[in-house]
C-alpha cells in the first residue's frame, strides 16, 4: 500500500504502518474520551479521560494486529506466501498468496475474525473483573468497550462480502461445492460490491444527521466497493487468461527504434512512410540494441517544433524501470497482476528484446478472442 514505512516484523512477517494509521487512533481516543468514558465512569477530568482514551485506541489497535497477524501466521503454516502486514486508516490489510484449497482459504480466512472473538472475550472478562474485583470504574470501562468493539469488529468481519474474511468464507464455501474458484471469487466480489454500496449509503445517511461515524463507514464502504471491485475483475483475468504464457501472446519480431533519434526525425519519417506506421506506443533500443524504455507517438507529437531537433526520443521516454517486462515462459495473469505500469509488456531474453505483448491483444482475449494454440 503506498504511503506506508516499514516498522519491524511480526512473526517474520514485515509490518508496515500508512501514513493514515495515527488517524485511527486519533479518532478512536477522542471518541473513547468524550463518548464513551464519562458516561461509564463520570467524575474524572478530560485529561485523565484523552489518557484513558488514548491506551484504549492504542489497545485496540493491537487488536486489530493481532487479527491481521492470525491470517500471517495461518496462511504461513499452510504454505502461502505472507507478502507485509499494513496497518491503516480503516483497519488492516494482509498481502498473501492464493490459498491452493478451499479448506486454506476457509482456515487461514476464518482465524482473522476468530483471533478478535477470543481477543473480545478476554478483554470483556478482564474487564468486569476489575469492576467488580477491584472497583476499579475507569480501567474497567477501557477493558469493556476494547472488547465489544473487538466482537463487534469481529461480527463485521464475518459480513459475506469481499474483502472482508466473511467473503473469504462465502468465496471457499462457493468453490467447495461448485469447484470453479473463478466463479466464486466473481460472486464473493459482487457481494462485497453489493455490500460497499449499502454501507456507504448508510454512513452518508449518519453524516447528513451529524453522527461522524457516518463519515468512517462511507470510507469502509468505499474501500470494500473499490477492491471488491478489483476482485471481480481478478477473477475475470483469470478465467480469460489463466494458463496462457507470455510467450504465447506476445508479437514478435518487434519493431524498434534507436532510442538517440531526434523528435524532428522521427515525426517527418513517420509522416514520409504512411505505409508503415509507428505505432501510438513503441519500444526502443540503445547503442548496444538493448531495450531502454517504451516512447508514446502521442506525447512527442506535442513537443514544441522549435525543440524537436535538439530531443533525443529517450528524453520523453518512459525509461525501462518503469515498463512491464517479462520472459516468454512468464504466467501472463501473474504479469499483469505484478506489473507496476500498464502494457505492453517487453518480453526480454538475455537482455534482448524478443517479443511485445500489446495491450490490444490483452483487450481482445478478455473479450473472449480466439486464445493462442499452445
Amino acid at each position: 500500500m503506498r504511503g506506508s514505512a516499514p516498522l519491524g516484523k511480526v512473526f517474520g512477517v514485515p509490518l508496515k504502518v500508512h501514513w493514515s494509521a495515527p488517524v485511527l487512533v486519533l479518532f478512536l481516543g477522542v471518541g473513547l474520551a468524550r463518548q464513551v468514558l464519562p458516561v461509564w465512569a463520570p467524575g474524572r477530568s478530560g485529561t485523565v479521560y484523552d489518557l484513558a482514551g488514548l491506551v484504549g485506541a492504542l489497545l485496540l489497535t493491537l487488536g486489530l494486529l493481532a487479527h491481521e497477524a492470525a491470517h500471517a501466521v495461518a496462511a504461513r503454516r499452510a504454505g502461502i506466501p505472507v507478502e507485509d502486514m499494513t496497518v491503516f486508516a480503516l483497519g488492516g490489510v494482509t498481502r498473501m498468496g492464493r490459498p491452493p484449497t478451499p479448506r486454506l482459504q476457509f482456515a487461514t480466512a476464518g482465524v482473522g475474525p476468530l483471533t478478535s472473538l477470543v481477543l473480545g472475550g478476554l478483554s470483556l472478562a478482564a474487564g468486569l473483573g476489575v469492576q467488580h474485583g477491584l472497583h476499579w470504574t475507569l480501567p474497567a470501562a477501557v477493558l469493556l468497550w476494547n472488547g465489544w468493539t473487538n466482537l463487534l469488529l469481529a461480527g463485521f468481519n464475518l459480513l459475506p462480502a469481499a474483502p472482508l474474511d466473511g467473503g473469504r468464507l462465502l468465496q471457499a464455501g462457493l468453490w467447495w461445492r461448485g469447484g470453479d474458484r473463478e466463479r466464486a471469487e466473481r460472486i464473493a466480489g459482487r457481494a462485497g460490491q453489493a455490500g460497499g454500496v449499502a454501507l456507504t449509503a448508510v454512513g452518508w445517511i449518519l453524516f447528513l444527521r451529524g453522527d461522524s461515524a457516518g463519515f468512517w463507514l462511507v470510507l469502509a464502504g468505499l474501500f470494500i466497493w473499490t477492491s471488491a471491485l478489483a476482485e471481480v475483475r481478478r477473477a475475470t483475468l483469470i478465467t480469460r487468461l489463466g494458463g496462457l504464457r507470455i510467450g504465447q501472446v506476445m508479437t514478435s519480431p518487434v519493431a524498434t527504434v534507436p532510442d538517440w533519434t531526434t523528435v524532428e526525425r522521427l515525426l517527418a519519417e513517420a509522416a514520409e512512410h504512411p505505409d508503415r506506421p509507428v505505432p501510438a506506443v513503441f519500444p526502443l533500443v540503445d547503442f548496444d540494441g538493448r531495450p531502454s524504455g517504451l516512447a508514446d507517438l502521442r506525447r512527442l507529437a506535442l513537443l514544441p517544433q522549435a525543440r524537436r531537433a535538439e530531443v533525443r526520443v529517450r528524453e520523453l521516454a518512459r525509461p525501462l524501470a518503469r515498463c512491464a517486462v517479462a520472459g516468454p515462459d512468464d504466467e501472463l495473469v501473474q504479469v499483469l497482476e505484478h506489473a507496476t505500469a500498464p502494457p505492453p509488456v517487453l518480453v526480454v531474453v538475455d537482455g534482448r528484446l524478443v517479443g511485445l505483448v500489446t495491450g490490444a491483444e490483452i483487450v481482445r482475449l478478455l473479450r473472449g478472442g480466439a486464445r493462442p494454440v499452445s
